[in-house]
């Protein structure tokens, strides 16, 4: 690998991917804008991901960048061109515990699935952990629960 990514971002005008990189053997630091073409407001953004990512023409710059990033810049793009702020799309980006994931559709669950999926895998614990803890035992103390009219009546019926 002959370059080494360290920031990408996107530029709305025109669309365009934009990459800053390192020269690994010359130790520069440069920015490759990368034109993303053929891409509309209904375009299925894995596929132009992993289209780009692939094009021979921009894949050693691209390499060290992972597919779920390329993913993200693509979904930001198009959202704008959809007509929605740039905080519209970041904030779809991160995981809101009181959200109702039944209301999504299937391509906002499979996303929120990924980062939930991604989440996991940052905080597991391992084996070979040094924190790591076999056999954890935990007191779950339970709570004293307000009985409620309706119970009282029931149980006399049987």
């Amino acid at each position: 690998m002959r370059f080494e990514a360290k920031r990408c971002g996107v530029q709305f005008s025109p669309p365009s991917i934009v990459i800053i990189y390192v020269h690994t053997e010359t130790k520069k630091v440069r920015k490759r804008i990368i034109p993303v073409r053929n891409f509309s407001k209904n375009s299925d953004y894995t596929m132009a991901a992993e289209r780009l990512k692939n094009n021979p023409r921009h894949k050693e710059y691209l390499e060290s960048v992972s597919q779920c990033q390329m993913e993200k810049l693509h979904i930001i793009l198009r959202d704008h061109m959809q007509g929605f702020p740039l905080e519209h799309s970041l904030a779809s980006f991160h995981l809101n515990p009181d959200e109702d994931l039944n209301k999504l559709d299937d391509d906002k669950l499979a996303r929120k699935k990924g980062q939930m999926d991604e989440l996991f895998e940052k905080n597991r614990k391992r084996i070979d952990d040094p924190d790591f803890v076999y056999d954890i035992e935990v007191d779950f103390t339970k709570t004293t629960q307000d009985k409620c009219s309706w119970d009282n009546d029931s149980d006399n019926e049987f």
